[in-house]
């Protein structure tokens, strides 16, 4: 690699990872106030947010390294074209096809690293979020009991705290109500305190100066025990099992929807669902060895113009292309038409569109595959520019 080389790949790696560290550090912002509000009224504990994020970073990286991919390339061309210095290098020879050599470095090595994600990664971290969801709805991952209000341990106890202190683990102004075989059973404590026990499915609820009251069945007369310590064994309610892992195609390896899409015992829905969504995760990928063309073509501006509107075209263009693709899917999925046609036909378009652009950025003098849109761009704005509130014209004043 010669020092041109080593100039692009600077050009292009600062953008790129800017890119990719601020859109998942905002998507994950976005998510992390949901959580948080789904977490604290499901009564869950506050690590479990953590858990889901690092379950979402996948699917954001997924969408990230694309965008990440375009904008640093994209960048690196228009800092060379605004500054001259891609004059230069085409004044001693050097071809746009040239300068996409190490572009394309980083295509072929962010292409493998997002296959990896789309393809293995995401499915099992997809599913891992799912089954905190679940967990965290069925109470599984274990419950926070509110202060002041009475909280259900399955359907037969009931317990309200009045004051909880040192992260929960000495807890005042208790009041248990149980249902067992010998009667009910009601406790007030003043104090008290969690411990585990051997046995998995029971926790010990250390009481201490408190009063019992058991009602025997077949008795009318209720037994009164006033204690200064009881260790009271509370039965942990059982919770269905989540559902495997495959219910949905987002949780299927690629390996995994090739074979149900080609198995004979699968249903027709589940093969048209599973080869669409396996065509729709290659076509999202291919794409990005069509990144650096496009980068090229909308990264240099006009002559004598600094507009950013390749930048704002490039990422319109990047998403309409995703949401196609979606829209794809979810007629590939319905079965009513072939996934190969409603993906890769989109793909044939979207990639004639970007050699045509590319074509004519580096082998048509003068050429501008936008340059249309940045002459009406231009216009457009000098007349937004005109009739602003508060801008006044400039007039000379003659003497007399």
């Amino acid at each position: 690699m010669n020092s041109i080389d080593r100039y692009m790949a600077r050009l292009i790696a600062v953008p790129l990872i800017s890119t990719l560290l601020i859109s998942a550090m905002l998507l994950v912002l976005d998510r992390m106030l949901r959580l948080f509000d789904f977490v604290a009224t499901e009564g869950g504990p506050v690590s479990v947010v953590w858990r889901m994020l690092a379950n979402l970073l996948p699917e954001y990286l997924g969408l990230g390294i694309p965008i990440g991919l375009m904008l640093g390339c994209l960048l690196a061309f228009r800092r060379l074209a605004t500054s001259s210095e891609l004059d230069v290098l085409r004044a001693v020879g050097i071809s746009y096809t040239r300068l996409l050599r190490v572009p394309y470095m980083y295509a072929i090595a962010l292409a493998l690293l997002n296959l990896t994600i789309v393809g293995f990664v995401q499915p099992w971290a997809r599913y891992n979020y799912e089954q905190l969801r679940f967990e965290l709805r069925s109470g599984a991952l274990g419950a926070s009991i509110k202060v002041g209000e009475f909280t259900s341990f399955g359907s037969r106890m009931t317990l309200r705290i009045e004051g909880s202190e040192n992260q929960g683990r000495d807890l005042s102004g208790i009041f248990v109500r149980m249902s067992t075989k010998d009667g009910p059973l009601a406790v007030t404590a003043e104090h008290g305190q969690f411990l585990r026990s051997d046995d998995p499915d029971t926790i010990i609820f250390r009481l201490t100066k408190g009063t019992l009251v058991h009602t025997a069945q077949g008795s009318p007369v209720p037994r009164v025990l006033t204690f200064d310590t009881h260790n009271l064994p509370i039965p942990l309610p059982k919770y269905e099992q989540f559902r495997r892992r495959g219910d949905k195609n987002l949780e299927l390896t690629l390996p995994e929807l090739a074979v149900i899409g080609k198995s004979a015992g699968a249903t027709q829905a589940q093969r048209a669902t599973s080869r669409a969504a396996f065509h729709f995760r290659l076509a999202e990928v291919v794409s990005m060895f069509l990144l650096p063309m496009l980068a090229a073509a909308l990264g240099i501006p006009p002559k004598r113009s600094t507009s950013a509107l390749g930048v704002f075209l490039s990422i319109v263009m990047i998403v309409t292309y995703h949401k196609v693709n979606e829209y794809g899917q979810s007629f590939g999925s319905l079965g009513r038409i072939d996934p190969i046609i409603a993906l890769w036909v989109p793909f044939a378009i979207f990639a004639g569109l970007v050699i045509w652009m590319y074509r004519t950025v580096a082998y048509v003098p003068g050429g501008q595959p936008i340059g249309g849109l940045e002459k009406a761009f231009a216009q457009l704005w000098r007349a937004i520019r005109k009739r602003l509130p508060g801008r006044r014209r400039k007039t000379t004043e003659v003497p007399a």
